[in-house]
């Protein structure tokens, strides 16, 4: 059985996100002359937005109820047909017929147009070829705000695997990564941190082989070689390849027994006690880059997923924005913290324009509950409330945002706690935007119980099914529910006046 509460039944046919524009008689000379102000009529008459229409059920996409495809930040159709030109064929009577109206998008009126009046004027007198309507339609239609915005690619300022969007360019004081050099080392990668670890023990082999072959060249001892009468300093080097195989086994301390410095000379036994304390240094260096790189808690963060979308839906009374975190481990995060940052570009009141602005997502920090204990998967919750970012945001409204939330994970891995004092701490991030969440929808249950112990399908992680949830903002719906409580109260005080006796 399900650890949870069960899905609701499959047959969601009676939630949706908006009102479905009714059945009307097809008139075609109505329909081509303006077919939004029928549908803002009987927009009118029905009154307040309604619960969710009849809508299919799906797993992806932006705004429960809408049709499939590559979700868009308004009305791509009702736009192009308002701005459509005067010489522009108009639609078919049957496509008008079949498209839906949501009906916050006709809650405006037709504001007409001075200069469409003059272009259908001109229009009329000097007619155009058919070749050159067409051409010309097709470019307005290209050219439209709403299809160049679809057309262009999404910038994200945090991928979804958690890798930062921004590159830093013009650096002019390049000695600070030089004044920190075992941080540079530890971030650079793996092929070039190689190289430097290389290249560390060849050129202090090649310098301190190069000084033994110059010293043994200097006071005589290659011209010297098989004179048993010489007092080498430096026995058995008779070329620079016998120096270097000489520094490599000093400093790797093989001493073979052939080649090696003797007491006969003070700058020989100087120069042996240089080449072991740089190689000390050079060994503790690289040696302690390479513990530290490999170490890295930053791999740690591939087992730790995100849902792929977010979710808005009622909880407890209350429209809040969720998604889902879970941990493939066994080996569980010790002290998991959640944050949630929401990037969005912005202008002040003085005209100031702040790119990129980051605030705070309310998860619960002020009542713990951003501290996690990550065994099963949870679903995060950020409750929006007149302090949060989206309380005067609805679903239309929310197509036409263009945001960022980051979700970012931080805790220390159990596995490294034995050896590293506190542990190493673990940062998982990643980002959703206004295209991947999803209004009206909510996360399916993904844990059972069986044979005493509780399971995790990983498989239904992802999964959501839709519910009845309304289109209206958060402060529209505590604005209505307030005036349900004044009109409630109002007719109980005007009943108990009249049950009071005279």
């Amino acid at each position: 059985m399900l650890a949870y509460l069960p899905r609701p039944p499959t047959d969601t046919s009676r939630y949706g996100t908006f009102p479905q524009k009714p059945d009307l008689p097809t008139v075609p000379g109505l329909l081509v002359k303006d077919g939004g102000q029928q549908a803002a009529a009987a927009a009118a008459k029905r009154g307040a937005p309604m619960p969710n229409c009849p809508s299919a059920p799906r797993h992806s996409g932006f705004v429960a109820g809408e049709p499939s495809g590559p979700p868009s930040r308004g009305s791509m159709s009702t736009q192009q047909h308002r701005g459509r030109p005067s010489w522009c064929p108009p639609p078919a009577p049957q496509e008008a017929a079949a498209r839906l109206y949501p009906l916050h998008a006709l809650s405006v009126a037709n504001i007409p147009n001075s200069s469409r009046g003059k272009t259908s004027a001109r229009s009329s007198t000097n007619p155009i070829p058919e070749g050159l309507q067409s051409r010309r339609c097709k470019l307005l239609e290209e050219d439209s705000p709403m299809v160049q915005a679809g057309k262009r690619q999404r910038q994200r300022y945090v991928t979804k695997v958690g890798k930062c969007q921004v590159n830093l360019g013009n650096i002019q004081d390049k000695k600070r990564f030089l004044s920190d050099i075992f941080t540079t080392i530890v971030d650079l990668k793996y092929r070039w941190f190689l190289f430097v670890f290389m290249m560390c023990y060849i050129i202090t082999w090649v310098v301190f082989g190069f000084i033994y072959f110059f010293d043994a060249w200097v006071r005589g001892d290659i011209g010297h070689q098989g004179d048993p009468e010489w007092q080498a300093c430096i026995e058995n080097v008779d070329g620079f390849v016998s120096a270097l195989l000489l520094s490599v086994e000093s400093q790797r301390t093989i001493g073979y027994g052939t080649r090696m410095v003797t007491a006969n000379c003070a700058e020989g036994v100087i120069l042996l006690m240089a080449q072991s304390i740089v190689g000390s240094m050079i060994d503790a260096m690289m040696v302690g880059c390479m513990f530290v790189k490999i170490s890295r808690p930053k791999k740690r963060a591939q087992t730790l997923i995100f849902s792929k979308n977010c979710v808005i839906s009622r909880r407890d009374e209350k429209l809040c924005l969720m998604f889902r975190v879970g941990d493939l481990r066994e080996s569980h995060m010790v002290d998991a913290k959640i944050r949630a940052k929401l990037i969005k570009s912005r202008q002040t009141a003085e005209g100031e324009f702040i790119p990129l602005e980051q605030s705070e997502l309310n998860l619960g920090y002020d009542t713990g509950e951003d501290r996690l204990f990550l065994v099963e998967p949870q679903i995060i919750c950020h409750v929006i409330n007149r302090h949060s970012p989206f309380w005067d945001m609805s679903a239309e409204s929310l197509r036409r945002e263009q945001f960022e939330i980051i979700i970012i994970l931080e805790g220390i891995v159990e596995a490294t706690g034995k050896w590293s004092g506190g542990g190493m701490t673990c940062q998982a991030r990643t980002s959703y935007t206004e295209d991947e969440i999803l209004w009206g929808y909510r996360f399916e249950p993904c844990m059972s119980l069986e044979k005493g112990a509780f399971q995790v399908d990983y498989s239904r992680f992802e999964m959501t099914f839709e519910v009845q949830t309304p289109a209206a903002s958060a402060k529209e719906l505590h604005e209505l529910k307030e005036l349900e409580q004044q009109e409630h109260s109002t007719l109980s005080l005007y009943w108990d006046h009249l049950l009071q006796p005279c």
